[in-house]
Formats: C-alpha cells, sequence, structure tokens
C-alpha cells in the first residue's frame, strides 16, 4: 500500500512542471471598424453642450472596405450634399453581410468618451440591411437607444416586449420585391401590443428604395 502511494505522489510531480507549462495566456482579437463621423456646425461653439447621437446601419450594397460607397444612400448622402443637421452622426461600415448589436453599441461608446454626447438622446436607423440591423441592435440592447427608425427591413416579433418603451417609426414600400412587407407587418402588428404609439408609414406602389422618401422628410430628423 505504502508503495502504491509513492508511486501516486512521485507520478504526480513528475506531471507538474507539465502544468505550469500548459497555462494559458489570455489575447485580444481586435476587429477594426471604420465610420464616418459627422459633428454639426456649431459643435464647438458651447463646450458645456451634449449632442444628441444618430447612428446610421447601411444597407448590403455598402458592405466591404470601400468607406465612400456609405455615401450613396440615407444620411450619408444627404451630408455629403452639405446637409447641416444639429446632431453627431456617426454611419459605421460592416466588412461582411449584417450587423453585430454588440459591435454598434460599442462604437457608440466609444465616440461617447471622444465627444459631448447626451445619452439619453441616442438614435439608430438603416436601410434594408442595416434596417433589419436596426431592429435586433435595439431588441438586444433595450432602452440603449430613445428611438429607432427602421426602413425595409424586420426583426423578432417573438421579443417585441422589451421595445415596451423605444419609440419607433418604421417604414416600407408597398412594392417591395427584395425585403417583403411583411417583415415590417409583423413587427409593427406585435410591438403595438406593447407600445401602441409606435408609427408605421407604407408607401403605395414603392418597391426597395422606400428610404430616399424618408431621409428627405424633415419630420423623421425633428
Amino acid at each position: 500500500m505504502k508503495k502504491s502511494i509513492l508511486t501516486l505522489a512521485l507520478a504526480v510531480l513528475l506531471c507538474l512542471p507539465s502544468i505550469l507549462i500548459a497555462q494559458q495566456a489570455v489575447e485580444k482579437y481586435i476587429v477594426e471598424t471604420e465610420y464616418l463621423l459627422y459633428l454639426p456646425e456649431n459643435y464647438d461653439a458651447d463646450t458645456t453642450v451634449r449632442w444628441p447621437l444618430v447612428v446610421f446601419l447601411h444597407g448590403a450594397g455598402e458592405t466591404g472596405s470601400d468607406i465612400d460607397r456609405i455615401k450613396l444612400h440615407g444620411l450619408p448622402k444627404l451630408i455629403e450634399q452639405g446637409m447641416q443637421f444639429p446632431f453627431v452622426a456617426v454611419s459605421p461600415q460592416a466588412k461582411t453581410y449584417g450587423w453585430d448589436p454588440r459591435l454598434i453599441t460599442e462604437i457608440v461608446d466609444q465616440v461617447a468618451r471622444k465627444y459631448r454626447l447626451d445619452s439619453d438622446r441616442y438614435y439608430l436607423t438603416g436601410l434594408s440591411m442595416g434596417g433589419f440591423g436596426t431592429w435586433s441592435t435595439a431588441q438586444s440592447f433595450p432602452g440603449f437607444f430613445a428611438a429607432i427608425v427602421p426602413i425595409c427591413g424586420g426583426g423578432f416579433p417573438q421579443i417585441a416586449y422589451v421595445l415596451s418603451k423605444t419609440a419607433v417609426w418604421n417604414f416600407h414600400g408597398d412594392a417591395d420585391d427584395i425585403v417583403s412587407i411583411d417583415y415590417s407587418n409583423e413587427m409593427i402588428e406585435a410591438v403595438r401590443e406593447y407600445n401602441p404609439e409606435a408609427r408605421y408609414t407604407v408607401y403605395p406602389g414603392v418597391g426597395h428604395d422606400s428610404w430616399t422618401e424618408t431621409y428627405e422628410n424633415p419630420e423623421v430628423w425633428q
């Protein structure tokens, strides 16, 4: 018996160097994401002012590494054309198809560390793939954004209750042959059970491009 115990103890001791060598190191994998940043013309006029933030999520066609493609549609296009807005705007570019909700909130947190933002006035909008991204981000992080404006997208009707306190204004064209209006219909029907004031605008006879008219509507930005 003593011999067996001694043998076991010796075996354990012989294994210790291997155990010590096999420690796991902690490393980071960082994904770089480029985004367009817009600051209001009078941002520096009063350093005590905290500004609203609008995050814009582009569609599938602008995915990749050419950041200028984001300027083809939506908010970045209007800014590129010279329009002025009373808020900070951030327009990230997805390198691959789809939007990661956590990435969106992390970008916002990073911008908030560098610029004067009002955390009670974060707003999120996007078109097509970005419309899906708007719904999914708002549902993944309830309350992070005060309001969302999804355009021709869709979300998760089964968890619509998480948007009970988020202002919603959804847009879709009823002739959309790329993203069926059924996605929006299902989301709004589900959201209104918990958030009766959720707004929904349907453009009769309009196809997939339901964002041009939406973003050119001053009421949306107000």
